[in-house]
């Protein structure tokens, strides 16, 4: 055996009342890539089961293919738990022995799931999170997860926000003037009795009470879900059944409870989660605001076997973007039933990633006005041992539907783009084809900084493989001879797409970059500092892909200070004052909140650091402010853009070093002080609704960090 066969035992139980003892891990050649034959010797063994399936998070971490069926899950039945289970890996003759116990591993009782989510799935993170990004990284995610939301905090955001007053709001319902009927679609297939319960009356307790809950049993071979279902709906004649004569999974499940629904709009619930009492009251109360709406979502947590709930999803609005990354919208999801007809409700072969691919779908047939978010929970995610979200190798199949149900939405929408499984469980990235490689301007202001600016014009020569460019130097005012040497080097290399513009005024950031661009000659402008050095080579292939379309406004980066820590990962409105940056200071590698930090993801701004826009957009917003000299005004141009219908999106495959301030310094004087105080006084008045709430952000997300924490009134 050599230390490059690995082979990982996640997970070893015995239950001593089927006498069957359960192994759970993974093994890997991590040169070959090869996976071993696994072999269970028969002695001490009754019977044995052996099933194979992909573990996307070992790919991330090893570089190898999501689709490579190198998790395992054995199923041993021991003719003595006393005694010794051995299996064999077989690595191509090298083989590797071990040996279980059965009794040394009883489960004697069953662990809730919160707390296996909370240790097992940690210990099992971190491990795979230190061998992608080192000692150093990982000690500081643990430092940023000491400060980040703790389970106590999201109880008293539980209790600081959820103190409903019954009556007003049932007094509240009756004023509505619009009352739809909200029909509830809920397949149904051998869920235990207890948890089907809850579902039911989690509807049931509904302050709203205008609702149909369309259940579809599929043919469930648990004697006890048909009479049970047929009780409740004995006593509620807002409950619908229908009982399918074979079991065709849950997209055609749910097709048969939506074929029985009348509600003008259809909800989606699984039979073992549960509805917030406020749910359909919210969903409502939206409709009264604008009875137009053909989508509306809501933020999501999960609550364990004993009703504890945790891991809250608090979501932006509505992001295309993020869409395409993963499915961030999923529970609650409330549809117009015309439109959902429209497109044949749900599809079959898209099991475990059927909602995604239905709000892809629906989607389409909608436009953003149209959608609303409600930032509430309003839906309580169950964990179980056998649910997705308690252990998502379990379900990887779940993810290559995703997978599918994306790049079908790429098809349909007729761009050309590869969809590629992203670096977690449920994360896709698209990669959109350059139709046309225009010329790019890119546009480095300086005055001076000889080491700055070499390092990173070098990186661009070196590094980049998008060939048609140009750089202009907005030099201004440099006064080292060492620079004319160092410009006139980069004419050599580079002849007509070197151009120096001499820019010799006070400095103002905003008119150094608003003058380099009248000289510019490029489709696109590209926006960077000169303490920035490239890191991957497809940094603005990636940026022009996404440019590219009418509907994208100003593309960003992924920003690491040389500590490999994140500098910048997206603007948030209203975070530290008037803007801050998310996810600063996470480490390298890190996925951040729900995978944020490894897809792609629209925000309302990005750091003029690296930025790209199409010079026409540039030129029709009037370039940056220039009353906003040092500060904002990367900020005040992206909203310019969103404001003309246009989406900024962050990228997080265009990755850079920022060395910064070391151009420039800290607001460390009185005038650099009052000068930031007097730009931040313009945000403020200039911006103030979307200061007051980002859409791409969330409000019950702190505003004094950057590391998605829940927002506390105390």
């Amino acid at each position: 055996m050599t230390k490059n066969e690995q082979v990982c035992i996640d997970q070893c139980s015995y239950h001593p009342e089927t006498k069957r003892l359960e192994i759970k891990g993974w093994a890997l050649d991590l040169i070959t890539k090869k996976i071993p034959e696994i072999i269970i010797y028969p002695e001490n063994v009754i019977s044995d089961k052996s099933e194979r399936y992909p573990r996307s998070d070992v790919a991330a971490a090893h570089k190898t293919s999501a689709s490579l069926q190198m998790g395992f899950h054995l199923t041993i039945e021991a003719a003595d738990p006393a005694e010794k289970i051995i299996l064999a890996f077989d690595f191509d003759g090298n083989t590797q022995t071990q040996s279980f116990i059965p009794n040394e591993n009883v489960v004697k009782e069953a662990a809730q799931p919160s707390q296996i989510h909370t240790f097992y799935g940690k210990v099992r993170k971190g491990l795979g999170y230190l061998k992608r990004n080192g000692v150093k990284n990982t000690l500081r995610r643990i430092k940023l997860e000491q400060t980040k939301q703790s389970d106590e905090s999201y109880q008293q955001w539980i209790a600081e926000n959820e103190d409903w007053d019954i009556a007003a709001i049932k007094a509240e319902i009756n004023d509505f003037d619009y009352q739809p009927v909200i029909s509830i679609l809920m397949p149904v297939y051998n869920v235990e009795e207890k948890w089907l319960e809850k579902c039911i009356e989690s509807v049931q307790n509904q302050f709203y009470p205008n609702w149909e809950l369309c259940m579809a049993d599929d043919h469930s071979t648990d004697a006890s879900v048909r009479p049970l279902l047929e009780k409740y709906a004995a006593q509620d004649a807002r409950i619908k059944l229908v009982f399918r004569s074979e079991n065709g999974h849950i997209s055609r499940a749910t097709n048969s409870a939506l074929e029985i629904a009348t509600g003008e709009f259809v909800a989606l619930l699984d039979n073992d989660d549960e509805l917030a009492p406020i749910a359909l009251y919210e969903v409502a109360k939206c409709l009264n605001q604008n009875s137009e709406l053909d989508l509306i979502y809501s933020d999501e947590d999960k609550i364990d076997m004993v009703g504890k709930r945790f891991d809250p999803a608090f979501k932006p609005d509505w992001s295309p973007d993020l869409l395409l990354g993963t499915n961030y919208i999923s529970h609650l999801g409330v549809y117009r039933r015309t439109i959902m007809e429209k497109i044949g409700g749900f599809r079959v072969g898209y099991e475990g990633s059927q909602d995604y691919d239905l709000v892809l779908r629906f989607t389409e047939q909608t436009t953003a006005e149209r959608i609303a978010h409600i930032p509430q929970i309003l839906y309580y995610w169950r964990i179980l041992p056998s649910s997705t979200a308690a252990d998502q190798s379990t379900k990887s199949y779940a993810f290559d539907a995703g997978l599918k149900a994306v790049q079908d939405a790429i098809d349909r929408r007729k761009i050309k783009a590869n969809v590629q499984h992203a670096a977690g469980n449920g994360l896709y990235d698209v990669d959109y084809h350059v139709i046309s490689e225009e010329l790019v301007s890119v546009i480095i202001p300086t005055r001076n900084g000889y080491d700055d600016v070499k390092r990173c014009v070098d990186s661009i020569i070196d590094k980049t493989t998008y060939s048609n460019y140009e750089i202009i130097m907005a030099d201004n005012g440099s006064d080292q001879p060492k620079m004319q040497e160092l410009y006139a080097d980069y004419q050599k290399q580079l002849g007509e797409r070197f151009i120096i513009e001499s820019i010799d005024i006070p400095f103002n950031y905003s008119r150094i970059n608003n003058l380099a661009a009248k000289v510019a000659n490029g489709t696109y402008l590209l926006f960077l500092n000169n303490d920035t050095e490239v890191i991957t080579p497809e940094w603005m292939t990636k940026m022009v892909s996404f440019a590219q379309f009418d509907r994208i406004g100003c593309v960003g980066a992924k920003l690491y200070y040389p500590n490999n820590t994140i500098q910048h990962a997206g603007v948030i409105l209203g975070m530290g004052g008037a803007a801050g940056h998310g996810h600063h200071t996470f480490p390298r590698g890190d996925f951040g909140y729900f995978g944020k930090l490894e897809i792609n993801v629209d925000y309302l701004a990005v750091t003029a650091a690296c930025l790209m826009i199409r010079a026409k957009d540039f030129a029709e917003i009037e370039g940056f402010n220039e009353e906003l000299t040092v500060a904002f005004n990367d900020v005040d141009l992206c909203l310019k853009e969103y404001e003309k219908g246009h989406n900024n999106v962050w990228l997080h495959g265009v990755e850079l070093y920022h060395f910064e301030s070391q151009s420039r310094g800290y607001e460390n004087t009185p005038e650099k002080q009052a000068r930031f105080e007097k730009e931040t006084k313009y945000m403020e008045k200039t911006w103030a609704d979307y200061i007051e709430n980002d859409p791409y952000y969330n409000q019950n997300l702190t505003r004094t960090g950057g590391d998605f924490s829940v927002r506390l009134e105390k």
